[in-house]
């Protein structure tokens, strides 16, 4: 990449190292894109410094991003994405197919690395190939030639793997060839025409429903297809993406219990964001009540469009139990399941809007909301952000370690928790604009990004 490997020195910080299970006052020295020394104090040494200030963590990874190039770059493309990643403190982060021509052979991840380098960019670019030719759903994409050129992994998303049997195909292929697929729970048939998470919202502000069973229906057969497959190929791998209810994560609990090679991923909107911020509330999902009409939480428009998304805002209960899932591990990662759109396809009425969330740039100051609330460690949140997805990936990454390591090519973030930042149109890099957080204040400001030791973001002021 182009850039010259940086030369670094910051003393008197607050490092967080999820690899090394540590956090506490420290100092890192890169030289040559390398780090030559991670230093953690202790005794007087690190007196006056605290996790409250400038913080030092490895790059984060996200597993579930949406490019859109080819052939919807006036959404987002490769070049504005990857801004948005380092801007949001990303190192690596790993494409969706459902471009146009979708990732179904090689040629199409030769022209998204294509145009990953002419970007400039030093964030990693991975990708995931279609599981289907053209995403149809008809019949197997070119699996095993998506894998030598080098995908991650294998999904429809966009849409479920509609098919059990192409599922149970899928799995074992790719298993064999040591990749995960990585599907979209839905039962299309329990969705048609829904706008809204189904509940007392929907019911109020006359939104067709979205049940929850059609989450948790879907994640139940495709854990019976793996239990099945697994017995044939051992090396069978499953991973479920932006799971949103409380029931499809209890499965998932179970299913690891059980030994089942299974994995899934939470987004920072359905951790933070409940379906009330629909009614016009707009509080953390740690703060909402029962009914945001009486609650008096309603401070914003209704019908937000920015908040459409699938799967949809949850209700608190849900919320909470994204919240608890990656508590305990039952969830890997957090995914920011970034999905820039156009206004064209957002600023309509709201159950014709487009689903999906800009949200590279807010993800770390979601869960540093958590954080300030007292919900999530901040050793936990940064390794929901880093060695949990760099687990998915499974050495597949350029990245020599999880963690802040001597010796090895430096990936890291720096960002200052005492410091916010206004999150409106002009200050994101993405394309798309289509944040529900539009002109909010978020705590974590990003002063640094590194990536393969070259700089990847530096705030204007840092």
């Amino acid at each position: 990449m182009t850039g010259p490997a940086v030369d670094l020195e910051i003393s008197r910080a607050w490092l967080v190292d999820p690899a090394a299970g540590r956090e506490g006052p420290g100092e890192i020295v890169v030289r040559d894109g390398v780090f030559e020394a991670v230093t953690w104090l202790s005794g007087a040494e690190a007196d006056g410094i605290g996790p409250d200030g400038v913080v030092i963590a490895p790059g984060f990874v996200d597993f579930h991003v949406h490019l859109r190039e080819p052939g919807n770059e006036d959404a987002e493309t490769v070049a504005t994405g990857l801004a948005a990643a380092a801007h949001g403190g990303f190192t690596t982060v790993c494409a969706m197919p459902n471009t146009d021509p979708a990732l179904d052979e090689p040629g199409v991840l030769t022209q998204i690395r294509a145009a990953a380098a002419a970007s400039g960019s030093p964030v990693e670019l991975l990708a995931h190939g279609a599981v289907t030719a053209g995403r149809t759903g008809e019949q197997l994409a070119a699996i095993g030639e998506l894998a030598d050129a080098g995908v991650v992994g294998f999904s429809d998303d966009g849409a479920p793997v509609r098919s059990a049997t192409i599922l149970r195909s899928a799995l074992a292929y790719a298993g064999a060839l040591g990749l995960p697929i990585v599907d979209h729970a839905e039962d299309a048939s329990l969705t048609g025409g829904a706008e809204a998470n189904d509940g007392y919202v929907a019911t109020v502000l006359g939104l067709r429903g979205w049940p929850t069973a059609a989450e948790v229906a879907a994640v139940g057969r495709d854990l019976a297809v793996l239990a099945d497959v697994v017995r044939d190929v051992p090396g069978a791998r499953l991973h479920l993406t932006h799971l949103s209810t409380a029931g499809a994560l209890d499965l998932v609990r179970a299913a690891k219990a059980a030994g089942l090679p299974v994995t899934c991923d939470v987004t920072p909107h359905h951790l933070g964001l409940t379906d009330e911020w629909l009614a016009g509330a707009r509080r953390w999902a740690w703060e909402a009540g029962d009914d945001p009409w009486s609650d008096g939480a309603l401070v914003g428009p209704p019908y937000d469009p920015s908040l459409r998304v699938n799967p949809p805002l949850r209700g608190r209960g849900d919320a909470a139990a994204c919240l608890a899932a990656l508590l305990d591990g039952t969830a890997d990662a957090v995914a920011t399941d970034h999905a820039p759109h156009t206004e064209v396809d957002k600023a309509v009425e709201f159950g014709l809007a487009s689903n999906g969330i800009s949200g590279l740039e807010t993800a770390l100051g979601i869960l540093l909301a958590a954080v300030d609330a007292g919900r999530l460690p901040l050793l936990r949140a940064i390794g929901a952000l880093t060695t949990g997805p760099m687990t998915l990936l499974a050495g597949r990454s350029r990245r020599e370690a999880a963690g802040l390591v001597e010796g090895t090519a430096a990936d890291l973030v720096v960002f200052d928790r005492s410091a916010s930042w206004a999150v409106t149109p002009e200050s994101l890099a993405s394309r798309g604009k289509n944040s529900p957080l539009i002109g909010t204040e978020l705590r974590g400001r990003v002063l640094l990004t590194v990536a393969g030791g070259r700089i990847a973001y530096e705030a204007p002021d840092a």
